[in-house]
């Protein structure tokens, strides 16, 4: 297989370079230092290496057409001038990635790197928008604390070479056993600061896609040096990392991941097999607050040593998980306090009690739980900074003291059916040797983890709800899925300009103001549901996303498709609803969902449609190691959900052919089996058919399935089928009905005059619940005309503009549609402040070839093209400009 054959990385595929068929990172320590005057982080990354093969000729490097590479005038050897970026040469290495940036390579310049190594191998990272300066191989013998891992010397021989001994410190560290976890983090961080072994100094290129490294002599990955320190900058406009401003105008950054993932953030291994663990040390300034993927809430320190009113923060995971779940977010956020009884919304969030707030331990002050509770001291550099928690990992002891929010809930009864004990001590982890949650009877019990929520300061009132939710969410997540895969969870309410409405990361779930209340009277318990639902599709992720990955990143739908199909398992049980009462929920949002994609499926190409794009050559690689994720870099595809409801629909049909609660047991199990783990659809897949063997005597095989839903485009045949059924759902019907009304009511002032005084008739409208109104708003966009009166009677009667971001969007349709000026505010403020939701609303005043809808779009893109997100800002413009 030949990844870069005919493909145009550029604009559709990403390339992912490392060759992890070779080498594999299995530890990164990151030294980080966040500039915001720059909008640069710098730093630097050291690996730790580990070889695929321990002898044997060298693999062919995987540099093929595609790689943009540099001249390099004679070998290094010579101590001439040379094109490559080597030995420090910071200023001159950056006028090059410049200039390489802005020009094609000619063939020549590619030769002259492969040439020159003179059979020498070469580590290849993922790298793009980094400025690297130096990279160096460590002496990790020369740290007194490794005296204890280094190999014993025979009395008699010649004893072991230089290689050799620094080989085997590395190897004999990172397969140290997970109960020594702790010691291994330290001795990580020891060796991270070790010296360079004399010569150290390593030749290097950095292309548009990768950074390529060489030791001179060095033919195979075994012989190549164990532990390396990269120091390197990003670039204030890298693809990973946002810099921008929150909603109180302060400046903040945060990894953007998609669709390059972290290679803009630091070197690293993109593809996901290359699964490592990690730890960062953060320096930002004082007042800033750092989240990140890490296993437990950190207390910053001053930096006394090189930064005058800067503030260090470490973090650090020991479960290996693909580079690309790395996560990263500083700003001045403030951790939102528990209020009991929750003051904001009423009905649902009555029943959910935020639990007891425990005393602070000794030195964390003379808070009093009261004060606690009031808020008092809630601000972030206040918190986090007075409290600590330890989450229990292997060796480490469990404290309960913390300004966590901790309920247990375990006396609520949040469900009639509990799987917990299916989870016995008896559990056989599959994956590699690491302190496993799944086998920790303190987590097996767990049913919420300890938990925050951040936000800027103008949120914190509106971002209350999400705290409230999250206990009864997460609990109903346990129900459903069994034992936590993560011991924390943060959740930050990140700045208007990101592009989705949430993204799920280890111990971390960014949330979009969009799926907030309005805070204004009247949007009440509608607004709860997509804030609901959209917490407990990032919490499944924890599951179907991040503990269990998929080893292909072109089968997004065993992330996003199952998160799709279980928020709505777990929402239900978070409101503990009846089993009727969840299924006619369950229904009406298929029914949305179906629409949805249809509609999608009509207005984008097949090519785009496609579940399983590779088909038969999913997960496969070249021979290094390195592939492409096709369409990765199709602008288009970021903003399809094909994935999400495809792949829903798919969980939904597999479920009607063997029961709802069966499937839901088995999706229990099938954590059980695979948790740590990458898999593939014939994974998932083999193991339903094995498990319902009745499914392959009906004809649904593995090929049946394939070839339905994950290999073509289109929708299948039961989709359609199933469609009519819901469409007739109660739920439903009661819409239909209310739309009728508002039918005959425009009808009914059509042909009247303008002058004449009309008493418009009473009409009882049926209370609705979210879904249904989103649906009513979506049947009545379909009627060509409504006239002015009846949209003022709309906007009146549901209080449209205070209702949740789904609801809110509809309307902003139906007043571009039949340009109702007199909301053209709510479009404004729309645009503004949904960004992530209101890129195709731009599309719309534009066709309506209307001079004030259009002046309208450009003013709105005029106040948020600076802090939108790159990809929805190319998208906009070529829409209005």
């Amino acid at each position: 297989m030949d990844p870069d054959r005919d493909l145009n990385p550029d604009t559709d595929d990403l390339p992912l370079r490392a060759n992890t068929n070779h080498i594999l990172v299995r530890h990164y320590v990151l030294d980080l230092t966040v500039h915001f005057n720059r909008k640069v982080i710098s730093g630097s990354a050291v690996v730790f290496l580990d070889p695929c093969s321990r002898d044997g000729p060298k693999a062919e490097d995987d540099t093929g057409p595609g790689f943009v590479t540099v001249n390099e005038s004679k070998d290094a050897e010579g101590g001439q001038e040379s094109d490559v970026c080597r030995f420090g040469d910071v200023e001159d290495g950056k006028k090059r990635l410049e200039r390489l940036d802005a020009e094609d390579e000619n063939a020549q310049s590619s030769l002259s790197w492969e040439t020159s190594s003179d059979g020498d191998f070469t580590l290849i990272l993922d790298c793009c928008d980094l400025d690297v300066s130096k990279v160096e191989e460590l002496d990790v013998s020369a740290v007194p604390a490794m005296s204890s891992l280094l190999p014993e010397v025979p009395s008699e021989g010649l004893g072991i070479s230089f290689i050799n001994l620094q080989s085997a410190c590395v190897e004999n560290l990172i397969s140290m056993p997970s109960s020594k976890w702790k010691e291994k983090h330290r001795l990580l961080l020891l060796c991270s600061s070790a010296p360079a072994v004399p010569d150290g100094l390593l030749r290097f290129y950095r292309d548009k896609w990768s950074l390529q490294v060489r030791k001179k002599g060095v033919a195979s990955p075994a012989g190549f040096p164990r532990a390396l320190r990269i120091f390197y900058e990003t670039r204030p406009l890298g693809g990973s990392v946002r810099w921008t401003k929150d909603q109180d105008n302060r400046v903040c950054v945060y990894t953007a991941g998609s669709p390059i993932n972290n290679r803009a953030l630091f070197p690293c291994q993109e593809p996901p097999v290359a699964m490592s663990t990690w730890q960062a040390t953060v320096r930002a300034p004082s007042e800033c607050v750092v989240l990140m993927s890490g296993e437990e809430q950190t207390v910053p320190i001053e930096d006394r040593d090189t930064l005058s009113g800067f503030s260090i923060w470490n973090y650090f995971v020991t479960m290996p998980m693909p580079a690309s779940t790395f996560t990263l977010a500083v700003g001045h956020w403030h951790e939102v306090a528990a209020e009991i009884p929750p003051s904001l919304e009423s009905g649902l969030i009555d029943r959910m009690v935020c639990g007891k707030t425990a005393k602070l331990v000794a030195g964390h002050g003379d808070w009093t739980e009261a004060e606690l509770v009031s808020g008092l001291g809630s601000s972030s550099s206040e918190v986090v900074k007075r409290s600590s928690i330890q989450t229990g990992r292997g060796d480490q002891t469990t404290r309960s003291e913390s300004a966590f929010c901790c309920s247990s809930l375990e006396d609520e009864g949040v469900s009639d059916t509990d799987y917990s004990g299916m989870v016995d001590d008896g559990i056989c982890c599959s994956h590699g040797d690491y302190p496993c949650r799944f086998t920790e009877w303190s987590a097996m019990s767990q049913r919420v983890i300890p938990h925050r929520v951040f936000c800027p300061e103008c949120l914190l009132r509106d971002a209350q709800m999400v705290l409230n939710l999250l206990p009864q969410c997460l609990a109903a997540a346990y129900t459903v899925l069994g034992v936590h895969p993560f011991p924390r969870l943060d959740v930050l309410i990140v700045p208007a300009g990101f592009s989705s409405l949430g993204m799920a990361s280890p111990h971390i779930i960014f949330l979009s103001q969009s799926v907030l209340g309005t805070g204004n009277p009247g949007s009440g318990q509608n607004s709860l549901s997509l804030c609901g639902s959209r917490i407990c599709h990032e919490i499944a992720h924890s599951w179907f996303g991040l503990v269990i990955g998929a080893r292909d990143w072109t089968e997004e739908w065993i992330s996003e498709g199952f998160a799709t199909y279980l928020e709505d398992i777990i929402w239900a049980q978070a409101q503990q609803l009846a089993v009727q009462e969840a299924a006619e929920q369950s229904d009406l949002k298929a029914l949305l969902r179906w629409r949805r994609l249809a509609d999608e499926l009509q207005n984008s190409e097949e090519a785009l449609q496609i579940l399983r794009p590779n088909t038969e050559n999913t997960g496969q690689v070249s021979e290094s190691g390195a592939s492409m994720v096709k369409h990765a870099l199709n602008p288009d595809k970021a903003f399809m959900q094909v994935h999400y409801l495809k792949g829903y629909f798919l969980l939904r049909f597999l479920a009607s052919q063997v029961g709802e609660q069966q499937f839901i047991n088995f999706f229990h199990l099938f954590v059980k089996k695979y948790h740590g783990q990458l898999i593939l659809s014939q994974d998932f897949l083999r193991m339903l058919l094995i498990t319902f063997p009745d499914m392959e005597r009906k004809g649904l095989t593995l090929g049946a399935i394939y070839a339905d839903w994950l290999d073509r485009p289109g929708i299948p045949k039961w989709l359609y089928e199933r469609s009519a059924v819901w469409s007739q759902a109660r739920l439903v019907e009661e819409v239909k009905a209310e739309v009728v009304k508002w039918i005959l009511l425009s009808q009914s002032h059509q042909g009247k005059g303008r002058k004449r005084k009309r008493t418009e008739p009473k009409v009882n409208y049926k209370e609705v619940v979210s879904e249904q109104l989103v649906m009513l708003l979506e049947l009545l966009l379909e009627e060509e005309e409504l006239n002015v009166a009846t949209v003022r009677a709309l906007q009146r009667t549901y209080n449209l503009q205070n209702q949740d971001a789904e609801a809110r969007h509809r309307w902003c349709e139906l007043v571009v549609k039949h340009a109702y000026s007199q909301a053209y505010g709510d479009v404004e403020h729309f645009l503004v402040h949904d960004q992530a939701m209101g890129v195709y609303l731009y599309g719309e005043l534009m066709l309506q070839e209307d001079p004030k809808q259009q002046a309208l779009a450009r003013r709105c893109l005029s106040l948020v093209q600076e802090e939108m997100d790159q990809s929805a800002r190319r998208v906009v413009e070529e829409m209005v400009l």
